[in-house]
């Protein structure tokens, strides 16, 4: 209906103007002896401008007002972290032995499988034993007449000493006699040693596994001799120590010397073994921990590097000595931050930003200072405060200066995984004694 009367007004109207024009134009014309077929020309002109000027006239549709765009916020997750260094490290044996014979001979016997886990004591290899054996025999036998003549020589001896006592012996065969048996015993114990030293050599030809471990291959095969008894002896086999297994990083010095100034600012204990995670080139993360039992008294000055040495348990023996791994160590003590997610910080040029939320409704852009990931949620240092509504989601619609329609979000964090419950121990036994420890150094 509407439509129809806006329709008979604008006809009215044209049909108004376009007498208005055809009067004035017809009034031009009056008295003047004009043909008629000039007449219309002028006519079909002011028709046309009539419609034009009617057209113009016409009013523009009003623009529809849009919502402000929807965005998610959520405030800053505040908790407790701790600063984290990554060093490359290796695995290492505690325990490693080269085996070599100690006695010459020919192998007779290879008595392990190459690659197994031994137990000490082992019997790994054999040397024939029969030269030792014949030499223990002739040892023993002169062990046999050794002592047949020091109980002779003494017997002598006790005979010379009561006859002099009487009188009727000379002093001079007397001191024959003593010096007779103390040579006796002598030899004796000569032949003593002779015999203990040919029964080591009996027992060397049984190899042995002086530690428990992993085993290597035989570098040397049953037939051949072997030329034993010094440290240029022939290399048979060698054998690891798998559990506990020791893990070897190195640090810089400007690590070591910021681990200087906590603990002499006191933001970190002394003399307490910290703990270190460590990861294998195929995992993710750190997932297992050693403690460090070792740190070397001075820094290399080819690398500027301090070796530091942890020890881990393995008793899966899922570690293998000489395995590079990714070690994640503290680096400082527990301190609060602010975190956020890391997609949600856009970079402009030299500068992080963040986009906010204000009281009002509008986007705010916050410059802000970045640190590590924890969790996968960034450390935010300066820029942003506690209660800030950070746009979470929804960042593309939100322009600086324009309102927007926040809606409440989370920011999912685990606060208890910030900080390993091993490492939290520390620093509250180190907290609890503080106290302690300033106030007998005030009495």
């Amino acid at each position: 209906m509407n439509e129809y009367v806006n329709s008979v007004a604008e006809s009215e109207k044209f049909r108004s103007d376009f007498g208005r024009v055809a009067k004035v134009s017809m009034s031009k014309f009056s008295g003047s002896k004009i043909k008629e077929q000039h007449i219309a020309p002028v006519l079909f002109t002011a028709l046309l401008t009539v419609v034009l000027f009617t057209a113009c006239e016409k009013r523009q549709p009003t623009a529809v007002q849009q919502p402000p765009p929807a965005v998610t916020v959520a405030t800053p997750i505040s908790s407790e972290v701790i600063s984290w260094r990554e060093f490359t490290g290796r695995l290492d044996a505690v325990n490693s032995v080269e085996v070599r014979a100690r006695v010459s001979g020919y192998l007779q016997s290879v008595n392990f499988n190459e690659g197994d886990i031994v137990k000490e004591g082992d019997l790994l290899f054999v040397i024939d034993p029969r030269p030792y054996q014949a030499e223990l025999e002739r040892v023993r036998g002169q062990l046999a007449t050794a002592k047949a003549k020091e109980s002779l020589t003494q017997i002598e001896l006790n005979r010379a000493k009561q006859l002099l006592e009487q009188r009727a012996y000379a002093q001079e065969t007397y001191d024959q006699r003593l010096a007779a048996a103390r040579q006796a015993a002598g030899e004796l114990e000569a032949a003593e040693a002779a015999v203990a030293m040919a029964e080591l050599n009996v027992e060397f030809t049984q190899i042995k596994a002086p530690i428990g471990g992993k085993i290597g291959r035989a570098i040397v095969t049953e037939g051949n001799l072997i030329d034993g008894g010094s440290s240029q002896s022939i290399l048979l086999t060698t054998i690891v120590s798998l559990d506990p297994i020791y893990v070897f990083f190195t640090v810089d010095e400007q690590a070591h010397l910021r681990w200087i100034r906590l603990r002499q600012e006191g933001k970190i204990p002394t003399g307490v073994k910290f703990p270190v995670w460590f990861g294998l080139a195929d995992e993710q993360g750190f997932p297992h921990q050693a403690i460090i039992d070792f740190v070397n008294n001075r820094i290399d000055p080819n690398t500027a590097t301090l070796n530091i040495r942890a020890v881990a348990p393995n008793p899966d023996r899922i570690f293998t000595p000489g395995l590079f791994v990714k070690v994640r160590a503290p680096a400082s003590g527990i301190y609060k931050v602010l975190l956020i997610p890391d997609d949600v910080i856009t970079s402009d040029q030299a500068y992080k930003v963040v986009y906010v939320v204000n009281e009002k409704g509008v986007v705010e852009r916050r410059n802000v200072e970045i640190g590590a990931l924890e969790q996968g949620l960034r450390v935010v240092q300066s820029g942003l405060n506690p209660t800030d509504s950070v746009i979470i989601n929804g960042i593309q619609r939100a322009r600086p200066g324009q309102p927007v329609t926040a809606q409440p979000g989370t920011i999912a964090y685990n606060a208890r995984e910030a900080i390993p419950q091993a490492v939290r121990d520390i620093f509250e036994r180190h907290a609890a004694a503080s106290p302690q420890r300033s106030t007998s150094a005030t009495q």
